[in-house]
């Protein structure tokens, strides 16, 4: 396989590509490299950038220099699947780049286009682009980096560079999992020992041990990966082993009422919210759903309705609402649900409140912020607001605020039962990006 690169500096590369695996890619003739600079297709003292129009400072690299290079290369070695670098790209994951790699390897001309300056031409990325690959949320001074983090992610995907080709198959981010921690000799080091089940010679003890150690690693520290990939019955009952307990509460106390919103005092429940949020509730693996009221005849008319729910009968008129139903519990103030989780789990937990209100604070999280939430080792409680949303004392009880649940209208008026179930979905649902085959 040829692989060409065409960079301002291009004697950045030349250790790189003689160092371990992709220096072994090439004397075993699996793959050769051609180094070029884009000053090789220009005349001397001949610029190979231009101000970018506009205001504002910065040059781009010429589009017929991009031009000259790219037909130089495809000349000599055919046609290429070109790859460009930028900010703007798609990020860099282990999926990308076996899409890349096998239509690359294809083509059997892979060519690397890394930028500098304020970038290429945007008209050279149009017309030639195959691929455009960022590395991540941030801006590098070039390309280059980002080309070679590319360039070792693809030759371990090429037939050969890689001696087993198991630790390809079974590496990090090829699966929903990363990958599980590996030890070597000595058994003890720094007071460190290496887990007795990796030495004991059970293959299947050792397999399981490390998809447990695997998933624990990812649930805490890779979650949204996980979820974004497919995943089989064990695999995903071992990950949900290692998501701490969640559960959820509406309050209908201290929330605010009245046209003004101005005013706080107490709702009446109603059996939509009973079924809808709990339904929401078991299918996103919540532990209970607390119905909160202080209000007698309130709590007469959940009570009556539960007992019916939660009884043989229940189960025999509709047993998926007998199940849903039957997480839900009935209390008549928060520190209540708190005690029952404390004494469940034998943790306060975390509260989260829900508003449609936009606040202005440090405890403000998002819905990709689970590793902040989960690393305090604590159960999670959601707390949602009836009437007119949750009162401020309210919210200052809780230990973060999840930012509001927008579209992209002006129009934010999502009924309880439907933020509920948009909330667990975006918390802890599965999002996988790719159908199966």
């Amino acid at each position: 396989m040829k692989i060409s690169i065409l960079s301002v500096f291009p004697e950045i590369y030349n250790n790189f590509l003689e160092t371990s695996l992709v220096r072994r890619a090439k004397e075993t003739g699996l793959v050769t490299y051609e180094l070029d600079s884009f000053r090789s297709f220009v005349a001397p003292k001949e610029r190979i950038d231009t101000p970018t129009f506009g205001p504002g400072a910065g040059m781009v690299i010429k589009s017929e220099v991009v031009q000259k290079g790219i037909e130089a290369k495809e000349k000599k070695f055919g046609s290429a699947f070109k790859v460009f670098f930028s900010p703007q790209g798609r990020t860099l994951d282990q999926e990308f780049l076996r899409e890349i790699a096998n239509l690359a390897q294809k083509r059997g001309h892979l060519m690397l286009l890394p930028a500098r300056y304020e970038g290429m031409d945007a008209r050279a990325e149009a017309h030639y682009a195959d691929a455009i690959v960022s590395v991540g949320a941030v801006v590098l001074m070039g390309g280059d980096l980002p080309a070679m983090i590319f360039l070792e992610g693809f030759l371990r995907l090429v037939p050969g560079v890689v001696g087993k080709q198991e630790s390809v198959v079974k590496e990090s981010f090829s699966g929903p999992f990363v990958d599980y921690p590996s030890y070597g000799e000595p058994v003890v080091w720094q007071g460190y020992e290496v887990p007795d089940i990796v030495r004991s010679g059970n293959h299947e003890a050792i397999r399981k041990w490390r998809l447990k150690e695997s998933a624990k690693k990812t649930v805490m520290q890779h979650f949204n990966w996980m979820r974004s990939q497919l995943m089989d019955k064990e695999q995903k009952g071992v990950a949900q082993q290692y998501i701490p307990p969640h559960y959820a509460a509406l309050m209908h106390y201290e929330v605010m009422i009245g046209e003004g919103c101005d005013t706080k005092g107490t709702t009446s429940v109603t059996s939509l919210d009973i079924h809808d949020i709990s339904r929401s509730a078991r299918t996103f693996g919540l532990k209970n759903y607390f119905i909160v009221t202080p209000l007698i005849d309130q709590q007469k008319i959940v009570k009556r309705l539960l007992g019916f729910w939660q009884s043989d009968v229940g189960l025999e008129y509709n047993k998926s609402r007998f199940e849903s139903v039957g997480s839900v519990m009935l209390k008549s103030n928060l520190d209540k649900v708190i005690a029952h989780i404390e004494e469940k789990e034998g943790k306060k937990p975390v509260i989260i409140v829900t508003s449609a209100k936009k606040y202005d604070k440090k405890t403000v999280i998002s819905y990709y912020d689970q590793e902040k939430v989960w690393s305090l080792g604590r159960p999670v409680l959601f707390l949602f607001g009836t009437g007119q949303g949750l009162s401020d004392d309210m919210v200052n009880k809780a230990d973060f605020i999840l930012m509001p649940v927008e579209g992209f209208s002006d129009y934010n008026h999502l009924s309880v039962r439907s933020a509920a179930a948009v909330i667990f979905d975006r918390w802890l649902g599965a999002n996988v990006k790719k159908s199966p085959q």
